[in-house]
């Protein structure tokens, strides 16, 4: 069963730093593509980031340029978004998605419909 699993969330001050990870079950990433999103209540879900499925193609979101940075390392089928600098606007549940690509190559999509599989998501809160 094909499945992806996001741990790291939780509580933090505002300046505070969190890493997210997401790590895939029943496939292997070489060939997905990975994009983080985020939903806060009450709002749609936007993108956050993505990498490409050979790691060489990141892309941001404009509210997290600087202070996010997305990673993988597909020999243990896991992908990280560390965020540094967190704001109390960060503050949402965070999801983590795998779009299959027909070519390897430095592209992916700040897009949620070109995404097939989800996780199941994560809370993240920053608060004082």
């Amino acid at each position: 069963q094909l499945q992806l699993v996001e741990s790291g969330g939780g509580l933090v001050q505002p300046g505070g730093s969190l890493r997210l990870s997401c790590a895939a079950s029943g496939f292997t990433l070489d060939y997905y593509a990975i994009g983080w999103f985020r939903q806060a209540p009450g709002k749609e879900r936007e993108a956050v980031s993505c990498i490409s499925n050979t790691g060489i193609g990141t892309y941001y979101g404009d509210p997290v340029k600087g202070r996010f940075t997305i990673s993988r390392d597909n020999a243990k089928n896991t992908v990280w978004l560390q965020m540094n600098s967190l704001k109390p606007e960060d503050t949402a549940v965070y999801y983590c998605a795998a779009e299959r690509v027909v070519a390897s190559g430095p592209v992916c999509f700040l897009l949620r419909d070109e995404y097939d599989y989800w996780g199941q998501g994560i809370q993240v809160t920053v608060s004082s």
